[in-house]
Parts: structure tokens; sequence; C-alpha cells
């Protein structure tokens, strides 16, 4: 379900690692949203500051720019005070851009504040586990590494100009990637809607997640296979529950665990990103 943003005053709330990882981003993301509606600039040195800003918003449309640690952040705060369902949320993602992505947002800086100001808010499903932490693209057990290429913020010395170019210069270099290990078989038992998917007798080499459509979640498991690869198990359900030895897993842009047991559940059109009309 689509419908228009309901505020033109935007509370642009500028990530710290946004501002490291692509100054010149920000700098047009900032321009375009404030020629196109009233806005008001916020720029936090961390969570805390962050978390404040987002809870003084008043009747403002909150803007993210920054990447999708920053995106979950700000739905996270949403969720945990009961505030998600009755604000819309914008991103412009700066840095590591594949989660905004995956939920339809451009990854431009211009084309994302474009559609911060013309685009229309869609009800989006979100994945909450029983520690109360949040999913908004998708989840893997084991967790995969971070998307080659995404920037880390490099700290920088303000003191020194010399220093400050040289850091730039070697964090430019591309790094060598040392060989990723195959990630070893988990033993661990796959429940969906209190059905099991897989038990802990057969070895899987991963399971993932995503909110489909409709308060339905997308199951995959992919048993371990020797020679030809397996047929992956399929399921979809209202509730995911997993359990085993200790595991760890990516959610979204983060890792979390160990933990031997995590139920997490599709809560249907749960928050609102505003997203291009045409999608």
């Amino acid at each position: 379900m689509a419908t228009s943003a309901t505020s033109d005053q935007l509370l642009v709330i500028i990530d710290p690692a946004a501002r490291q990882a692509d100054g010149e981003s920000v700098r047009i993301a900032k321009d375009v949203l404030s020629a196109g509606a009233p806005a008001k600039l916020c720029l936090p040195d961390g969570p805390e500051e962050f978390a404040r800003a987002l809870d003084r918003r008043g009747a403002r449309r909150p803007v993210v720019v920054g990447d999708g640690r920053a995106l979950t952040r700000a739905v996270t705060l949403l969720h945990r005070r009961g505030e998600l369902a009755g604000c819309a949320l914008s991103v412009v993602p700066v840095g590591d851009t594949s989660l905004a992505e995956s939920l339809g947002v451009p990854g431009g800086a211009v084309a994302a504040a474009r559609a911060v100001l013309d685009g229309v808010e869609r009800r989006l499903d979100l994945l909450v586990d029983d520690g109360d932490g949040v999913v908004l693209g998708a989840l893997r057990i084991p967790p995969v590494p971070a998307r080659a290429g995404a920037a880390s913020p490099v700290p920088v010395s303000t003191g020194r100009p010399w220093y400050r170019s040289l850091v730039r210069t070697l964090a430019a270099r591309p790094a060598r990637l040392s060989a990723v290990p195959a990630p070893s078989a988990a033993r661990l038992r796959v429940e969906v809607d209190g059905r099991p998917v897989v038990d802990t007798d057969q070895p899987v080499e991963a399971v993932s997640v995503t909110p489909g459509a409709a308060g339905v979640a997308s199951v995959e498991v992919r048993p371990l296979s020797v020679g030809a690869e397996a047929t992956p198990l399929l399921a979809s359900g209202h509730t995911v529950t997993v359990t085993g030895a200790e595991f760890r897993y990516r959610a979204d842009a983060a890792v979390s665990g160990p933990v031997r047991r995590r139920t997490w559940r599709v809560v249907e059109g749960a928050w609102g990103l505003v997203l291009p009309a045409g999608r």
C-alpha cells in the first residue's frame, strides 16, 4: 500500500559514518533536500545523539542520511518506542547502499533525495525477534562477509592536513582480500510455524530468511552437500524458530549472537519507507 508523505517538513539526520565515508554525497543530499522542502539538519556525533534527534523530531518527517546500519538503528529505535506505525521514514543511502537498494531506494544521492521529496510511503513487513531486534531485509545463518567494496569509516586527524591526506590516500588503495574460509556445517533445527523444515541430524550449509509479502517470511535451507549440489529446502510462514548449537547470524548489516535459540515473527506492514512513486 502506498500513501503520500504526510509532512513536508524534514528532519535530516546525517549519520557520522556517512560524513566520513562520502562527504560529497552528503553535501549533495543536503543541497537537494534543503532546496525542495523546509529541512532541519542534525549532525549527531554518535548513537545517543542520533536517538535524541529522532525522539525530538516533532511533526518533522525523519530522513536518515547513512548506510544500512543507520537505517536499521532508526527503525529499531522507533519500534522499541512503539512509534514505528505512525512514522514514515526516508533514507538517502551513503556508504554501503546494499540494504536500502534492496528495499527499493535509488542508490545515487540525487535520485534518493528526490525520492524523499516526491516519493510515496509504502508499508513494508518487518521481522522481529524474541530479543526485540528487527530485520528489514534478510538474515542468514551462518553470517556471510560484508559486501565487497563497502568502505569502513577511516578515523582522520583534524589537526594535521598532511596526515589526513596520507590516510585518505592509503584508504583509497584496494586492499588485498584474504581467502574467506568455507563455513563449516551447522546442525540446526529450523521450524516454520511450528513445523520442522530440517532437524539437527541433517547438517546444513546455510539458512536464509527474508520478509516476503502479506506477513509471510520466505525460508531457504541449504543442506550440506557432498559432490552434487543439494536441492534447497523451501518454506514460508509467519514465525521461524532456529535452535541448536551456538550460532551467529547476519541480520541486514550487523552480525548477532552467539545464541542457541532465536525466533523471528513477521509483522505485516509494520513500518513505512518513502520510495519512488513508480515502485
